[in-house]
This record gives structure tokens, C-alpha cells and sequence, in this order.
């Protein structure tokens, strides 16, 4: 099945997403920062097809509204909490990489119970010091002099820089690079939610992916395991951050069998 296109007004802000209608339960996927909805499909294609997938454009990017303020985690889920409830997503699992991830564990601990399960891909959970080093290591000026920058230039060396990854996914990347807009920034101004807080808050089964080269190791999915008894926990070798780009099967699997186990597919 392929996706469709459509879009919400999510509070003040119009929401741009793909759908991949199922007659299942319903998923909504959530990308990273300078990304969108549309780098999450090499994943989300090895998902059961009975799923009925949801994959937003975050404001302030790819082409969903960019509003001159509000890029805080609390305002991205806020938007998914209203996509959720205007799509009559019932009950949903949520899956979020990176910034996605954060914004999903946020939602999911908003949602108690009312949420399926949950799936977070390498999430942005990083110590106050990290964060704090992450906002004034110069993201927002290298991301200005991208987008200055010709669409051919960035996607010959997306292409030398990640030749195992598909053309037309190295394309999604860089439109989505070039469609982010300067404010989305915002969302790296410490501090980020208390994550420890909101895994120990979840009342959902949560899979947390971590890769041997991403953000969250192997201690900390350890010490998180230790407080949320729902939370399961897969480990990927040789792969790194952009592991839903790089390894989108491993994922799939992992992503499957975790779902598999829980009930929701067969």
C-alpha cells in the first residue's frame, strides 16, 4: 500500500502528513530534527501491513507550518496529542527516532493508558551537560549556511557520505534539510524533559532501540530498564544515530517483534 497525503490543523498550527491506511491498529510515526514524516517510510515498510500508519511533518518543517515561536517538546506534543485526537487515532502505538523520540515519550506518558505501546528509536535522552553543549555547538548557523546551499550539491554529498542509503531517501533527507525552517532550532534550548521522570511515568510496553554508535548506550538503556518494568530493550551493532536510515530492516524486526510479542500484530 502506498502513502497518502493530507493535512490538520493541529491547534495553530496546519500539519502536513503521509497515511498508510490499515484496518488495524493505528501508528504514529515521528521524525527527528530536519527531518520529516517521509524519511520514516524505508522503516515503516517492513511493519505489517495491517497497520494504519501516520507520519506527520513536525511544525517547522517539511511542509507543515513553521510559526515564529513555540519549538519546545511540550509544543511538538502537544501537536501530536491534537493529530491523535482529530484523527481518531484509538489508542495508538507511537514510534518516535530522535527528537521524534523524545516527543513521543512525552505524549505517551500524557496518554497513560490510552496509549498502545511504545517505540522509541534512539531518542535525544541526553544529560543536562550534553544538552547544554549540544545548543552552543553552532547547529542553528551550520543549518543557515545549508540551506543557502544548491539541492544537487547537498544530494551528491549525501550520496558520497551514505552510498548504501536509496536515492530516493537521500532526496527526502535533503528536501527536508533545505524545508526546515531556522526556528526549529528552538527545540534543542535546554532543558529537554526529565526523561528518567517520564519512562518511570509510562503505563504503556515500551521498546527502546539503541544503536552501538547513537545517542542513548547501553549503561543508560540499563539504568531505564531498572526503572520502567514495561520498557523491553534491543541493542543494534554496527549502526549509529541515523539507524532508521542506515538499518531500516534491523529496525523493522525489532519493531515487529516487539508488537508481535505485546499482541498488537500477528
Amino acid at each position: 500500500m502506498t502513502f497518502a497525503t493530507s493535512r490538520f490543523q493541529a491547534l495553530d498550527v496546519d500539519i502536513h502528513y503521509l497515511r498508510r491506511r490499515g484496518p488495524r491498529i493505528s501508528l504514529l510515526g515521528l521524525h527527528g530534527l530536519f527531518g520529516s514524516g517521509a524519511c520514516l517510510q524505508p522503516l515503516t515498510a517492513g511493519l505489517d501491513g495491517d497497520l494504519d500508519i501516520v507520519l506527520p511533518d513536525a511544525r517547522g518543517h517539511a511542509r507543515s507550518y513553521a510559526p515564529p515561536c513555540g519549538y519546545s517538546y511540550s509544543d511538538l506534543a502537544d501537536d501530536g496529542c491534537a493529530l491523535v485526537a482529530g484523527l481518531s487515532l484509538d489508542v495508538p502505538v507511537l514510534l518516535g527516532h530522535s527528537m521524534g523520540g523524545m516527543t513521543a515519550c512525552l505524549i505517551a506518558a500524557r496518554m497513560g493508558q490510552t496509549c498502545r505501546a511504545l517505540v522509541l528509536v534512539d531518542p535525544t535522552f541526553l544529560e543536562t551537560d550534553v544538552q547544554r553543549t549540544v545548543f552552543e555547538s553552532g547547529v542553528g548557523d551550520d543549518h543557515a549556511r545549508q540551506r543557502q546551499r544548491p539541492r544537487g550539491e547537498l544530494l551528491v554529498e549525501a550520496r558520497q557520505r551514505s552510498p548504501q542509503r536509496p536515492l530516493s531517501l537521500m532526496e527526502d533527507l535533503v528536501d527536508a534539510r533545505l524545508a526546515t525552517a531556522h526556528e526549529a532550532i528552538g527545540v534543542l534550548t535546554p532543558p529537554n524533559p526529565d526523561f528518567r521522570v517520564l519512562v518511570g511515568q509510562l503505563e504503556a510496553p515500551t521498546l527502546l532501540v539503541t544503536a552501538e554508535h547513537g545517542i542513548v548506550s547501553v549503561q543508560l538503556a540499563a539504568e531505564l530498564s531498572s526503572l520502567q518494568p514495561l520498557l523491553q530493550h534491543v541493542h543494534l551493532t554496527r549502526a549509529g544515530h541515523g539507524l532508521p536510515y542506515d538499518d531500516p530492516v534491523r529496525v523493522g524486526v525489532a519493531v515487529n517483534n516487539f508488537l508481535r510479542s505485546i499482541g498488537i500484530v500477528r
